[in-house]
Parts: C-alpha cells; structure tokens; sequence
C-alpha cells in the first residue's frame, strides 16, 4: 500500500516540476492569476480538479 501511494506521490512531484521547467514565463502567470482568485472560485477549482482525478482513477482502475 505505501508503495503506491509514494509511487502517486512521486509522479504528482514530477508533473508538477515540469510545469515551471517546460513554461517558466506561463507558470508565473499562472501562479498570479491563481492568487487573485477569491476563495470560492479556488475552492470550486480544487473541487473540479479533484473531481476529474477521481473520474480518470475509477476508468484506470
């Protein structure tokens, strides 16, 4: 069990390093659009994020 959770966590790690590494100038503006969102619209997007990795982890699994 720890194994594919460190085994998620790790390949989370990785995609999200390569955002900023692959478009440094479109993850800074990213970064500046997501800390002007009020709560509600970070918290739906959270939501919906979560949402569609919970849809594509049922279909794989």
């Amino acid at each position: 069990m720890w194994q594919e959770i460190l085994t998620a966590f790790s390949l989370f790690l990785i995609i999200e390093g390569m955002v900023p590494f692959v478009g440094p100038s479109f993850y800074r503006q990213a970064v500046v659009k997501i800390a002007q969102m009020d709560d509600n619209g970070l918290r739906l997007t959270g939501l919906t994020v979560a949402s569609i990795g919970i849809v594509i982890l049922y279909i794989v699994r």
